[in-house]
């Protein structure tokens, strides 16, 4: 008995002791070391890290971050990376996460995990200004997506963030160009194949190479009408659609005509118009915006003023304002406003849905000039959160923090290739660092007033009525927009505001059309494709001189009424319901 009584106390004691020995055993935090072979980049690099876990093996990590439920990830920003010279990410002030913000912070499980880096260069800017950015490639500025990124081959690991120690993760690929690369050209040259209908350009853009101090490309995507080829002394009007950044043909459309909208293009009965789509992919966003910004750069200009000509030099246009609208919805639908209000003497007048906020009172809806935090609303000693998107029913998909703190995890400096990073970068001055001046703080939602008030040459409600004097002879009649009452990112309220603003002119009366989608969300368009051509040909046949362009029957129109618009501002001889 005194022997068993002995060996019960012996395992006890052996016990306590192993026991002890883990519990003193020092933390060993979770870290990942991610470093690149010379096989796949023989150069330094400076650029953003990123690693991403996931519990989903079905596609990458790097295709699973998203806004909400996406995959947790964190990054860090990296100067001169070296082959084989690992980078740590850890739990410190240097790697930001969303929407864990720190790695320390995730929990104990099996995760598949990939590293990632978007490569960053140094541009040297004729404004005397040094920024480091990454430069897309023929890939709309999508740094998943983005040739000279690299990227490690997935694995799953074990973690317990406090004794998982160092993970090592090489970013053994490189992505290579989507789009054909000219022959000792770079991939920015690029451009897709033309086909009978649709024709591809890309010029070297003189202003914005000077700005960049680099070679810098803008680009479009050219439709031509039926009949084109056979009728060469035929000259067309021309609508210059704004969209975010594509390789596709315009409006979707198809040689084989397999879709409703390229059938009717090629059957002869479609209003004979030159659909023109831009490509202005960029070192902050897959589109320009179409104006002349501190950050961006003369975007404005070399629309304007070097890619048009070029487009009709190079094509059968009608070369004149009144042969020229602008279309386009969200980023499209402001970029469609603001180069006819920026260029009134270019363009005939617009067609625009849904479009960024045009009045910075109701920048989404945020008033940047008075309210103190764009995150939350103060009520005494409550805060309640801002939203930043919902659905028409008036659930709520996400908060103003969530998208902003997505966005200042994949790139601080505006980097993120995000909205509100764009349009920071877009409307706002330059900072004294040389990157966007922060309009709000990017942790905490607390605006920066004498920002916002730099913003106001950007607010297209403060331009336009600011300089109706000069500018409401040549935009009266000319403005058209539309929007859902329940925008998904709140965009109706600013244009409501653009409409009173517009309403109380006299001298000359605006004369602008304002078309309200009930219950529509982001998107929503009160006409089909067709019937926008339709509309176009009415309209320009209207502002054309006598006899200089002739409108078809508009059978497309009639054909398909929309039960969605509760809401006509003045009609301008435009046909609407």
């Amino acid at each position: 008995m005194r022997r068993v009584i002995a060996g019960i106390i012996a395992i006890v004691l052996v016990s306590i002791g192993l026991a002890g020995s883990a519990v003193g055993r020092p933390p060993k935090p979770l870290r990942f070391a991610v470093s690149f072979p010379a096989s796949v980049r023989a150069t330094p690099t400076d650029g953003r890290v990123l690693v991403i876990v996931s519990t989903d093996d079905s596609s990458p990590p790097a295709a699973q971050t998203d806004i909400m439920g996406g995959a947790p990830f964190w990054g860090k920003n990296v100067t001169a990376m070296r082959p084989g010279t690992p980078i740590t990410l850890g739990s410190s002030a240097t790697t930001y996460g969303y929407p864990i913000t720190s790695l320390g912070k995730l929990p104990a499980g099996r995760y598949y995990v990939q590293a990632f880096l978007n490569t960053y260069e140094t541009f040297h800017r004729s404004d005397g200004s040094t920024v480091s950015m990454h430069m897309p490639c023929g890939d709309g500025q999508n740094m998943f997506l983005s040739p000279t990124n690299l990227y490690s081959t997935p694995r799953w690991i074990t973690v317990d963030p406090r004794h998982s120690g160092t993970v090592s993760l090489s970013l053994d690929h490189v992505i290579t160009p989507a789009q054909p690369v000219p022959a000792g050209g770079t991939c920015q040259q690029g451009n897709p194949t033309d086909t009978a209908h649709v024709k591809y350009i890309k010029m070297l853009s003189p202003s914005l190479t000077k700005f960049w101090g680099r070679p810098i490309y803008i680009g479009a995507n050219i439709l031509l009408p039926a009949g084109y080829s056979s009728d060469t002394k035929k000259r067309y009007p021309v609508e210059y659609h704004f969209d975010h950044f594509t390789t596709d043909a315009p409006h979707g459309f198809s040689e084989d005509g397999s879709n409703a909208f390229s059938k009717w293009w090629l059957s002869g009965t479609a209003p004979k118009f030159i659909s023109v789509e831009i490509r202005e992919e960029n070192p902050f966003y897959d589109s320009s915006y179409v104006v002349n910004s501190p950050n961006v750069g003369p975007y404005g200009t070399a629309t304007t003023k070097e890619l048009l000509p070029a487009i009709d030099t190079q094509f059968r246009t009608i070369a004149k304002p009144w042969a020229r609208i602008t279309s386009g919805g969200s980023t499209g639908g402001w970029e469609a406003l603001a180069s006819l209000v920026n260029y009134p003497d270019v363009y005939g007048g617009t067609f625009a849905g849904y479009p960024d906020p045009v009045n910075f009172h109701k920048h989404q809806i945020v008033d940047i000039y008075d309210d103190a935090n764009a995150y939350v609303v103060q009520h005494g000693v409550q805060q309640v959160e801002r939203p930043d998107s919902r659905t028409p029913d008036g659930n709520i998909d996400y908060m103003m923090a969530h998208e902003n703190h997505y966005e200042l995890a994949l790139g601080d400096h505006d980097r993120s290739e995000g909205a509100w990073a764009i349009w920071e970068s877009v409307y706002g001055p330059q900072g004294k660092d040389g990157y966007p001046a922060l309009l709000w703080d990017k942790k905490t939602g607390v605006i920066n007033h004498s920002v916002a008030q730099q913003w106001k040459p950007m607010d297209l409600t403060d331009k336009i009525t600011g300089n109706w004097s000069t500018l409401g002879p040549k935009l009266a009649g000319k403005i058209y927009l539309y929007v859902g009452d329940t925008d998904t990112y709140y965009l109706n309220d600013a244009v409501e505001l653009l409409q009173q603003k517009l309403d109380a002119e006299t001298s000359p009366a605006a004369d602008a059309t304002f078309v309200y989608g009930h219950e529509k969300p982001h998107g929503w368009s009160p006409y089909t494709t067709q019937q926008w051509f339709d509309i176009y040909a009415d309209y320009i046949a209207k502002h054309a001189p006598t006899g200089a362009y002739q409108a078809p029957a508009n059978s497309a129109l009639k054909a398909n009424p929309d039960a969605g618009v509760i809401a006509v501002h003045t009609k301008n001889g435009i046909p609407v319901r």
